[in-house]
Formats: C-alpha cells, sequence, structure tokens
C-alpha cells in the first residue's frame, strides 16, 4: 500500500515549515466544531483567529500550532466557496493538516521532487497562492500540496526540481490567503484526478470516504505527532 511507502520515506520529524522549529516547538491546536473554546472566538475573521493561535501559542510557550486532519469545522461557512444548505453536501471536513505560524516563515519541500504546478486560488476562504510537487519514488508517484502562500511563491517554475530541505515558498498573510490567519495547508495527494494547481482541502460528509482513500495523513510523512 502507498500509505505505508510514504510512512517509510521518513524516520522521525520532518520539517515542512522553517528548519528553526524543532518538534519540540509544535503544539495541537483544535478548531473542530465541536471545541467549545471557540465559542468565545469569531472564527470568520482573521485577525480575530491569528490573535487566539498567538495567545495559545504564548501560553504554552510553543512556536507552531497543528492540526486538523479529517476535523470538521465551522470556519467554512462563512464562505459560499464551501457552504452548502445541504448538510451532506456542505463541505466542512478539512483533508490536510494545518501549520500555523507567522506570515513570512520559509516552507521547505519534506522530500526531493519537480514543481507540478502552481495556481492562484484567489477565492474567498480557499487556497490563495498554492503549489503542488510530485513525488516519484520506486515507481511510486503521489503529490503534495502547499496552500495560503505568499504571492512572490507563484514565481517558482514548474518542471523545477527540488531537493529535501530546500526553501520552495513563503508563507502569505490574511490579504494574499483566503483572509486566514497565517498558516500553510498541507496535503498529501495520490491523485490528481486531472487537476493542476488546485486540488478539494475540504470535503462533505457524502464524499469523506473517497477523499480519504485519496488523501492520507500528513502526519505519516512529517511525523510531528
Amino acid at each position: 500500500m502507498i500509505d505505508s511507502f510514504i510512512y517509510a520515506l521518513s524516520s522521525e520529524f520532518t520539517p515542512v515549515v522553517s528548519e528553526k522549529y524543532k518538534s519540540n516547538d509544535f503544539m495541537p491546536l483544535d478548531l473542530a466544531e465541536t471545541n467549545a473554546a471557540l465559542i468565545h472566538v469569531d472564527v470568520s475573521s482573521s485577525k480575530d483567529m491569528e490573535r487566539y493561535i498567538r495567545h495559545l501559542l504564548d501560553e504554552r510557550g510553543a512556536k507552531v500550532a497543528y492540526g486538523g486532519y479529517l476535523e470538521k469545522r465551522t470556519i467554512y461557512s462563512r464562505s459560499n466557496h464551501f457552504n452548502q444548505s445541504n448538510p451532506e453536501t456542505e463541505r466542512n471536513i478539512h483533508l490536510g493538516i494545518d501549520l500555523w505560524c507567522p506570515a513570512g516563515t520559509a516552507i521547505i519541500a519534506p522530500l526531493d521532487g519537480i514543481v507540478n504546478s502552481v495556481q492562484n486560488n484567489d477565492n474567498f476562504g480557499d487556497y490563495g497562492p498554492t503549489i503542488i510537487l510530485e513525488h516519484n519514488y520506486n515507481q511510486n508517484s503521489f503529490y503534495t500540496l502547499y496552500g495560503h502562500l505568499s504571492l512572490s511563491s507563484l514565481q517558482i517554475p514548474i518542471g523545477k526540481k527540488v531537493l529535501k530541505g530546500e526553501e520552495i515558498a513563503i508563507l502569505g498573510d490574511a490579504e494574499v490567503n483566503g483572509d486566514y490567519a497565517p498558516h500553510l495547508h498541507f496535503q498529501i495527494i495520490k491523485d490528481l484526478k486531472g487537476r493542476s494547481g488546485d486540488y478539494p482541502g475540504v470535503c462533505s460528509k457524502k464524499d469523506l470516504e473517497a477523499f480519504k482513500k485519496n488523501c492520507p495523513d500528513p502526519n505519516l510523512l512529517l511525523k510531528i505527532y
């Protein structure tokens, strides 16, 4: 199975945001709709969310907050890009891992790869500037997606070979990243299904099983927790 193959590609914590952050700098962040603490936070406001996350980081002596794989969130209801009236088809289940840290943070490749595609997905609540890398190992291929980047990150050439640990992008701010507190959306994708520069990072309950198969837990590779 490709899931076990991806797991075997790394043996320890593998950075995807700046190498200055070590594994003990990370703390989990719960943004699920079941988190009662969020009742005091305006999740529709990127500024309020940034203040909330910064407060938690300072309180716990951490530098990066992580989480979100398969997390059902209310934050997407603010945007028509996700929101539907039918609870079965409303897209609100997160398919990647989010890494919340300051805008301007370097984004680095966790593996050798090739730049597959680049695109500014500039809908409100969308990824904003996005890079997708393709990885090929021993006749196994898969992709990694990096969302919520800076506009300057879009300058990376398609087809460029990148090495593990190489800086590929810079994290964007709310003005360009879809109006979120600064964070990296990192996602593993087995099959892009013909897409370029974009792939759903949030799905509906109805489509969850199919997306789970195609988008395994990014921690298989990153080993943050």
